[in-house]
């Protein structure tokens, strides 16, 4: 089916930007394309004949009409529609309207959201004033929007969208597929490829370049030449996206199944150093030998979870991605400092969290469970009788003990006997613990004990040895 599409496509797509600049649509019908209702979420289904049945045009586009035409489930059903976002609000008792960068609506049943979006216009051709474009749309001096509510025509849409793979639109009226940029042909073709001039697209949302990488690990797809080329020129401009903002993206490339794949990614374009500048400066100046290895143990482990449908949380990353550095502020920090132990690991964790954070807007409850893991690894391997029972209570033992493992199956020192005992003694009944703890020996330090000299008698007189 898909096969008969391309041919149909490759006869109308555009090869040049220029040529670009009017999208007229290769209409598939539905004889001719694998995509069904049944594939549709009812909730986004229930959202299409509201908007139509109000009037509206309203097209199921993007990612959920791709995944389709690729044999894939899609998890995400975005529609695209002609209706404003005060008009979809009026519609929908269960919507709500977020975003000032890009005004969209979500229309909220139960745990799944359904994102609507208006269509998207040119900034040049708006009928707007220049006084009223300029309070809808902005853009920086690098050319990246800042805010983007102009709304015009499908087409315009669909010129609007960052890849040709998600220029694609079902209606659900006609059951038909509108391919807008010969999205069908690459997909076939298995290509990553932009609409319009990559260098714009790029200023425009730096993130693209973070898209691309994205789709191509996850749909096993190839970057084209053209949409390549800039990437490593321009990764300086992720320095302007918000660090919240770069949050949203780590967990959508390090939570979505091709953690590995992605990293090494990042690394060969250049964009790694703009999610932890610390790491990458040590991977890059062989700080540690350990660093890349206990990285991609760990990335490889999230994926393999993953895969297993098994719980991951992005702050076991953040402690595997950030140990080595923060190893290595200690290291700076004692032959600087005299200062406790205790003293001493606050002081690096400060020190690598605020540098972080400048990058990767880390929320709150993410770091206390980073510094849990962290402050665990030294408790995990000292094993002082009187405490062991009291860190294996604490709530985030079980992911410092996975660390700890991690770690042992890097360094292979000591750790290895520590984890092995751990192991164990999760293993065993409460009588064989505590067998287990007093064979233990006591790694305590001895405390000195002074003895306190008598203080003197208020009223007692020295000893005369002379005749008075």
């Amino acid at each position: 089916m898909i096969n008969l599409c391309k041919k149909l496509i490759k006869k109308s797509t555009p090869n040049t930007a220029s040529e670009q600049a009017v999208f007229t649509p290769t209409v598939i019908s539905r004889n001719d394309h694998p995509v069904s209702r049944k594939q549709i979420s009812p909730n986004a289904l229930k959202v299409l004949y509201r908007l139509n049945k109000g009037g509206y045009k309203a097209y199921l586009v993007g990612g959920g009409v791709r995944d389709i035409l690729l044999g894939i489930s899609p998890k995400d059903f975005d529609i695209a529609t002609n209706a404003t976002p005060e008009q979809i609000n009026d519609l929908f008792r269960n919507c709500r309207l977020i975003g000032r960068r890009f005004r969209l609506a979500h229309i909220l049943f139960g745990r799944e959201i359904i994102e609507v979006a208006t269509f998207r216009g040119h900034h040049d051709t708006n009928n707007t004033s220049n006084k009223e474009t300029q309070k809808v749309s902005k853009q920086s001096d690098q050319g990246m929007l800042l805010r983007d509510n102009i709304y015009g025509t499908i087409e315009e849409d669909a010129e609007r969208r960052d890849f040709t793979i998600n220029a694609l639109y079902y209606s659900a009226t006609d059951f038909t597929v509108h391919d807008f940029a010969g999205g069908i042909a690459d997909i076939n073709d298995r290509t990553i490829k932009l609409i319009g001039d990559p260098e714009t697209r790029y200023r425009e949302d730096p993130v693209r370049m973070l898209r691309a990488i994205r789709f191509a690990t996850k749909l096993d797809m190839t970057i084209s030449p053209e949409t390549e080329q800039p990437i490593k020129p321009l990764a300086s401009l992720l320095n302007n996206i918000p660090a919240a903002r770069m949050f949203e993206e780590f967990n959508k490339l390090f939570l979505s199944g091709k953690a590995l794949d992605n990293f090494h990614q990042l690394r060969h374009y250049g964009l790694f150093t703009y999610f932890f500048p610390a790491t990458d400066y040590a991977l890059k100046n062989n700080v540690d030998e350990h660093i890349e290895k206990l990285i991609v143990l760990a990335l490889k482990n999230t994926d393999t979870r993953i895969a297993n449908e098994q719980r991951v949380t992005p702050a076991f990353l953040f402690a595997a991605i950030l140990w080595y550095p923060l190893q290595a502020a200690l290291r700076h920090i004692n032959a600087q400092q005299k200062l406790t132990p205790q003293d001493a690991f606050f002081a690096a964790y400060h020190q690598v969290m605020t540098e972080q954070q400048q990058a990767i807007a880390i929320p709150k409850r993410f770091q206390l469970v980073i510094k849990d893991i962290w402050i665990l690894q030294d408790r995990l391997t000292r094993r002082e009788p009187k405490k062991v029972m009291k860190t294996f209570q604490l709530p985030k033992f079980r992911a410092g003990y996975d660390f700890l493992l991690l770690r042992s199956e890097i360094e292979q020192n000591s750790l290895v006997e520590d984890a092995l005992w751990w192991k164990n003694f999760q293993d065993v009944q409460p009588e064989t613990q505590q067998q287990m703890l007093k064979q233990l020996p006591n790694k305590s330090p001895r405390r000195t004990v002074r003895k306190r000299k008598k203080p003197k008698a208020a009223n007692s007189k020295p000893s005369s040895t002379g005749a008075s």
